[in-house]
Formats: structure tokens, sequence, C-alpha cells
């Protein structure tokens, strides 16, 4: 109990105070391993150990090499050939650009497994197009914000791989396909939104029609990229390769087709790119190592399941506790980001799940879902400010529009909590199994 006590008290004055997450992560957990150890050394091996021991995983090997193909991606021309991509398949709605800005998001992220990389270059793509044709760009910023993170859920996601981690090993290709239907309805949620707005008279009404040449051209175009997402989910879904392969068949796809296809990746921009994926698999690994020393240090001295049983005495309907999950990890999660929220509230809260007969599959989407909606929101959502940033527009402008947008999310994360099948249902048809 004085561990717990020391873990959250310091976690909290350091988070106040303005230190990184991670950071504050490590310097909580080593304060409250002063408390179980014979002294100070033996503390600071022990950290070091486990911290160590956490990274040493076939399967975290997936992660950068997934960053390393959405670098690859945002530098290689395959973005743009997906958003015209996009312009085909939704371009015919009234308010098209926004539309567009959804779905390019879904299939970008869908294949880059990065919300701020999507944001980044849908919203840099389309911003200046939206501009000129007179659509209010906080409103089309909020709609980029706010369908980014459905390329967390959509495989391949690096997201469900960490759970997966610190789940003990809940099957990654079962958690991939399960991600699907919900990450799709997140992106519907959003357009239909945009619909609405279009339909009101308050989006340009102008379209984006082309002829069967035309599209077909567009289709073909952008086929070798869609062809990624077959390569990657048809090689795990079939058992030619694991996820962290299919990591390694993206990487040397994506710089074979950006490099010698579409001849837009040189030499300079490939090294960028891989200096960009190094700080970016830096933050995660010191995230996962700090997090999961955390988690072992919860589980050695009994805290976790301390905390699981309070949680259980609280009521004895699943319901009530999902509900009460759901909120609690919306409203942390508008300070988390989605790597630290998986690993701190994993291992606390999937024993209660699991309690109260959900499957780890199902609690993966639930929780991923909650923080994928948690980095879109203020104050400190990664993907709030890249498109605040592409787009020209003040926080303060992008957050009004974002609100109803948000509230459908939730309605959506409340029907993929209550009704299991819509995570559960296309793993069963797939795969034959739910993990």
């Amino acid at each position: 109990m004085i561990e717990l006590t020391i873990l959250c008290v310091a976690f909290t004055l350091l988070l106040l105070y303005g230190v990184p997450v991670s950071f504050c992560i490590g310097v909580a957990t080593l304060l409250a391993l002063f408390n179980v150890t014979p002294n100070a050394s033996m503390a600071f091996v022990i950290s070091a150990q486990r911290m160590t021991s956490s990274l040493d995983s076939f399967t975290l090997v997936a992660i950068p090499l997934f960053i390393l193909a959405g670098s690859m991606m945002n530098t290689g021309g395959i973005a743009s050939r997906l958003i015209d991509f996009a312009k085909v398949v939704v371009g015919w709605l009234p308010g098209s650009l926004a539309h567009i800005s959804c779905a390019a998001n879904a299939l970008f992220g869908s294949i880059s497994g990065s919300a701020v990389a999507s944001a980044a270059a849908v919203g840099s793509t389309l911003s200046p197009l939206q501009r000129k044709e007179g659509y209010d760009m906080p409103f089309c910023a909020a709609a980029n914000v706010a369908s980014s993170p459905c390329g967390l859920l959509i495989p391949p996601s690096s997201a469900l791989i960490v759970y997966s981690l610190i789940s003990g090993g809940t099957p990654v290709d079962v958690l991939f396909v399960a991600g699907y239907i919900p990450g799709i309805l997140m992106a519907l949620s959003v357009m239909a939104w945009i619909a609405w707005k279009a339909h009101t008279g308050k989006l340009p009404a102008t379209t984006y029609r082309y002829s069967f040449g035309e599209a077909m051209h567009i289709t073909l175009r952008a086929a070798p990229s869609l062809l990624l997402i077959l390569i990657i989910m048809g090689g795990i879904v079939i058992g030619v390769f694991t996820a962290t392969e299919a990591a390694g068949v993206a990487v040397l796809y994506t710089f074979i087709l950006s490099r010698f296809f579409y001849g837009s990746l040189s030499w300079k921009s490939l090294i960028k790119a891989t200096l960009d994926a190094s700080v970016g698999t830096a933050v995660v690994m010191l995230m996962v190592g700090v997090s999961m020393t955390m988690s072992w240090l919860l589980a050695s001295t009994g805290s976790a399941k301390m905390l699981a049983n309070a949680i259980i005495a609280m009521s004895d309907n699943s319901y009530v506790l999902m509900f009460m999950f759901n909120v609690f990890v919306l409203a942390l999660g508008t300070f988390l980001d989605i790597t630290p929220g998986l690993l701190i509230l994993t291992p606390i809260f999937l024993p209660v799940a699991m309690n109260l007969g959900i499957s780890p599959v199902h609690f993966g989407i639930i929780i991923t879902f909650n923080l994928c909606i948690g980095i879109a929101t203020p104050p400190v959502g990664s993907t709030l400010f890249v498109a605040a940033r592409v787009s020209q527009v003040s926080l303060s402008q992008l957050t009004r529009p974002l609100l109803p947008m948000f509230a459908l999310e939730i309605a959506v994360l409340f029907l993929v909590t209550y009704l299991p099948e819509l995570s559960l249902w296309l793993p069963r048809m797939v795969l034959g199994n739910t993990g």
C-alpha cells in the first residue's frame, strides 16, 4: 500500500510540474522501489534489469519497423496517391473534402499505423484545397483530428502490439482483425457529422466526380500502395509470417515502392525518414521500459491485485463497471498518450475485465478505442497540435467543432463496449477463434 501511495503521489506531482510522462513513470517507480529494496543501489539495479528485460521481446521489434515504414510513406508519395483514391471513393458526397480527409486517414493510418503521421500527411495535402474552396478551416482540422486515430485500431497497429505484450500474449493476429470494424465505425461516426453539416448547407457543395476511365486510372496508381494492406494482413491471417515479420515486409515493400516504383524517395529523404523513425522508436521504447518496470512493481507488491479487488467491490454489474471504466479512461486519456495509457492501465484493469467474463481481445479493443479518442483531445492530444499546425488554425478555434465529433465517437465506443460481437465476430469468421 505504501509503494502504491508513493507511486501515485510522485507521478502526479511530476506530471503537474510538466515532466515528460516517461520520466514521471520512471522516477516514481524508482522512488517506490526504494521502499521495497534493502538499499538504494539495489533499487537502481532492479530498475535497470527490469527495463532491459522488458525490451527483450521479438514482438516489440515490429514497432520500430512500422514506424520506419510510416516515415518512408510520408516522404515517398504514397500519401498523395491514397488521398487521390479517397477522392474517388467518397469525393461524390457533399462536403467532399472533409469526407476525403476521413477516408484518407483511415487508409493511410491502416498502412502506417500512426495517427500523428496520418494527421500530418492528410492535413498538409488537403488544407490548401479546403481553404481555396471556402471550407471552414477549424471544422476541417477538427475532422482531421477526430478521424486520424482510427488508424490505431485498423491494422497494422503498434498500439495493439503493445497491448498484446502487456496483456501476456493476446494473439496479435486476432487483435488486428478485431480492430477493423471498430476502426471503420470510428471513421464513419465522424463522416456522419460531416454529412449532417453538408445537409444543412454549412459546407461547400463542391464534389469530385470522375468518369470510369479516370477512376480506374487513379485506382491503378494507388493499387501498389493498397496492396501493402493485403500483403501484411493476408500474410498474418494465413500464417505466412508473424506481425513482426510483417513489419519487416512492410519496410522492404515501402522502400521498393517509394524508391524504385514511384521514384519519389530520395536517399536524402530516406536518411531523414530513418532518423525520424529512430527518434520515434526511442520515445516509445523508453516508455515501454519504464512502464513495464512499474507494472512489475505493482504485481510483485500485490498492489495491482489490491486495486482490482477494490474495483470489483464497487459493483458486481459488468455494465456498470465498464461504464465507469470508459469514463475513467476517457478522462485519463486527455493527459496520457496511448502507449503509456496501455502500459499503465492494462495490468490493473485486464484482470477485472476477465473476472467479469470479458475477452482479452474485446477488452484490448475497448481500451485502445478509449485512448484513441484521448490522443485527439485537449490539452495534450498529440494529433491535435499536428492538425492545428498543418491547417494553420489555433487550438481554441479547433476545440469547439471537435465536440460533436467526440460525442459520436464516444457513442460508438459504448456500442463496441456493450456489443462484443462488433470486435469478436470478424476474428471468429476469418481466423476461427477469438483469442
